[in-house]
């Protein structure tokens, strides 16, 4: 699995027009389901991103806190164009990417993951629609992970 995760303020996902999903302060996660993924990468990652640290605490401490800590909320997006090879040619080669059924599957498997640990709000977009996503990058932090 690869997910790019950026620090927002806040967020919004909308489909032809109408907001589908919304978060204040926490994560839009962009994430990707690649061919063999497992539920064990997918409860690895939503593990390793409700602990880390990248909220400053009340005292300016910096990266002391997890969203967790902060009561913070989460936007997850299905992307499957991280999954883009472009070392050969001018056209991303999206072969590496999951198939839309098991891709599905692991997608709500990460965001059943995030709620089950106790993130305050969890939000997504549609699987598989086009979408528009807005936020407001606070930072700006941005982390790739993968598993």
């Amino acid at each position: 699995m690869r997910l790019v995760l950026q620090r927002v303020s806040s967020a919004s996902v909308s489909i032809d027009g109408q907001i589908v999903g919304e978060i204040g302060r926490g994560y839009v996660i962009l994430l990707c389901v690649m061919q063999g993924d497992t539920s064990l990468q997918a409860q690895w990652l939503a593990e390793k991103i409700v602990k880390l640290r990248l909220f400053d605490n009340p005292n300016g401490k910096v990266n002391d806190q997890s969203v967790l800590d902060i009561v913070g909320q989460i936007l997850v997006i299905s992307q499957f164009t991280l999954a883009g090879d472009t070392q050969k040619g001018n056209r991303p080669d999206y072969t590496a990417a999951a198939g839309p059924e098991d891709a599905k599957i692991l997608y709500e498997y990460f965001m059943k993951k995030l709620r089950e640990l106790n993130v305050a709000k969890v939000e997504s977009g549609r699987f598989g629609a086009m979408m528009h996503v807005q936020l407001i990058n606070d930072g700006p932090v941005t982390l790739i992970l993968e598993k």
